[in-house]
């Protein structure tokens, strides 16, 4: 079976893949307000990012989703990087797959989970 990972597109991206054979794999979602790029991946890798993040999860349209945010930002780096939507980009990501654990750490730290007091709730 196949995966998708999707990586969305702010101007800054956008910008750093004009000109290259990537930008014509853009695609517009949700009315053409969102751009995204699609890369498609076997059952190895997706195994890999599955057990490297205890958050990731496949949805319905077989999208993995719910991975850090380090990890999507190092899945666009590489695929400016490589200029490329082939698995090799996912396999470079995962050669730093210790590094990007770090970082998605930190993530928790920057954004906790908020603090609700239940004996409010009625």
């Amino acid at each position: 079976m196949e995966y998708i990972l999707e990586v969305f597109l702010d101007e800054n991206r956008l910008n750093k893949i004009k000109g290259t054979s990537v930008e014509s794999q853009i695609e517009a979602v949700f009315g053409g307000e969102l751009k995204v790029l699609r890369v498609k991946i076997g059952e190895e890798l997706k195994d890999q990012i599955l057990k490297a993040f205890e958050t990731a999860r496949i949805d319905s349209r077989a999208c993995i989703t719910d991975t850090p945010v380090a990890f999507k930002r190092a899945l666009f780096e590489e695929i400016a990087n490589q200029k490329s939507l082939g698995e090799e980009v996912v396999k470079g990501v995962l050669n730093r797959i210790d590094q990007i654990k770090e970082a998605a750490a930190k993530e928790a730290e920057f954004l906790p989970a908020p603090d609700i007091d239940i004996s409010d709730i009625e």
